[in-house]
């Protein structure tokens, strides 16, 4: 059946949402719980509730097959919310579904803002509206600006945003097996604990997580950065590592706190970058947050630095109220380990042998091993703290010992290749090509001349 009539077929049927979604429960009736108030570490800042509050809904609400157009300057002015999941009935494939929803929330926005622009050349005598476009008048009250709808209808200013309900509800599972020793590093740093919840915003907790630019990690840190708080090359990449990526997050917003003086400022930095915030605080002359998403116009401050802290504030506010928002969670137990250090390069075989175990649960336990470590490429470096399952360090050393021996033996062993000899080939050619000798090469193949022949083998020691 052609894509386009199944297309056409199934979205006569499908509902396509024109009103906002149906909100989950929430704490407070939508307030702010208390826990972060103006005394906090964190607090939400006079003027960001209506930022928050979105964010939440995103985080909360809106699904992975909803797709939200709103305003990206005023995040509570919702123009639609496009439903796609009617279309996930088996009919239609992902990528198809995907192409669909596409095409679908490009021609809504024109859509909107073909209805923003008549709406402001009628702006003062709007007479008899229709309903859609008395709607969309509605989510300007109280705006005297001549030019409201105009504005609103910049290609910047109309923004889709796809719900997360579901990455996220999967990520809170998975971050409330890490935020104890997590929050027990930013402790001993002298952090407020609020911070862990960070990688919620940047990952959504993804422990596999990838970015198009090179980030990666819960962290999602960008490899010159990673570089100056751990260990990234060929065999090791720490930012893998939940944890150990959690010392160096924990170390780096130190540093962002200490030049620019407040959490929103370091936290809105994690995004923006350090410099790029103090030449905000510089250009605008003040260090309060609002004001600089307010008035800074740096060419890099767009919308992800302007909503950063508020993504936060939301996340932090979700994961802490989850039940309310996602019912019953199955948080993801981290496994039990011990934890050996290295006392020299080990291939991760040797390790796993050593430890009673298998590549594959190193590999698990290990996050921060690269794949070549993984294929046998390249040894676990030494002095490494290889995380091994729980109970078998006490047995470790002495098992490698065995295994270190055994390697030794094997590699005692002598070792050979065959080589066919071709015509015009003499044995000392042979030998030096192999990099042994005519002397070794008479002996094991107990040769009493040097002279060869074609298609004669020739045993030749490797080692």
């Amino acid at each position: 059946m052609p894509i386009g009539y199944r297309l056409f077929t199934v979205v006569l049927l499908a509902i396509v949402a024109h009103a906002p979604a149906v909100r989950a429960a929430e704490p407070g009736n939508g307030e702010i719980p208390a826990a972060i108030d103006r005394d906090s570490p964190v607090p939400v800042l006079p003027g960001l509730e209506p930022q928050v509050e979105f964010w939440k809904q995103v985080f909360a609400t809106y699904t992975t097959r909803q797709v939200v157009i709103h305003d990206a300057l005023h995040l509570d002015r919702i123009y639609e919310v496009l439903d796609f999941e009617p279309l996930t009935d088996g009919v239609l494939s992902d990528a198809e579904i995907a192409a669909y929803a596409q095409d679908k929330v490009r021609s809504e926005k024109e859509r909107l803002r073909t209805i923003l622009l008549e709406l402001h050349q009628r702006a003062s005598n709007p007479g008899e509206l229709s309903p859609e476009e008395a709607k969309i008048w509605a989510l300007f009250p109280d705006v005297d600006n001549p030019s409201r709808f105009l504005d609103a209808a910049a290609d910047d200013r109309i923004r889709s945003q796809t719900g997360l309900r579901e990455r996220f509800a999967a990520g809170v599972e998975v971050a409330r097996g890490h935020l104890p020793e997590m929050e027990a590093v930013f402790r001993r740093e002298g952090l407020p604990i609020e911070l862990t919840r960070l990688p919620l915003v940047e990952s959504c907790f993804n422990l596999h997580a990838y970015s198009k630019v090179g980030a990666a990690g819960i962290w999602q840190f960008m490899p010159s950065t990673a570089r100056l708080y751990m260990q990234v090359d060929r065999a090791l990449d720490e930012r893998r590592d939940p944890i150990v990526s959690t010392r160096a997050a924990a170390r780096f917003l130190r540093a962002n706190y200490n030049v620019l003086g407040s959490w929103p400022l370091a936290i809105t930095a994690y995004n923006h970058g350090r410099a790029g915030v103090a030449n905000a605080v510089a250009t605008v002359g003040s260090d309060d947050l609002m004001v600089i998403i307010r008035e800074y116009q740096g060419p890099a401050f767009k919308f992800a630095s302007r909503n950063f802290y508020a993504e936060f504030l939301a996340a932090l506010d979700v994961e802490r109220h989850a039940s309310q928002y996602f019912g019953g969670l199955s948080p993801v137990r981290r496994p039990r380990t011990d934890s050996v250090i290295l006392s020299d390069r080990v291939t991760i075989q040797a390790a796993a042998r050593a430890s009673g175990s298998d590549v594959g649960t190193l590999a698990q336990l290990n996050p921060a091993l690269t794949r070549d470590v993984v294929a046998g490429k390249f040894p676990i470096p030494k002095g490494y703290a290889l995380r091994i399952p729980v109970g078998s360090a006490a047995n470790f050393q002495v098992r490698y010992a065995s295994v270190r021996a055994e390697e030794k033996r094997a590699a005692a062993k002598p070792r050979y290749v065959v080589h066919r000899v071709k015509a015009g080939q003499t044995l000392a050619g042979i030998a030096k090509r192999h990099g042994t000798t005519v002397a070794a090469l008479r002996r094991h193949n107990k040769l009493r001349a040097d002279r060869v022949r074609p298609g004669q083998s020739l045993t030749i020691p490797t080692t």
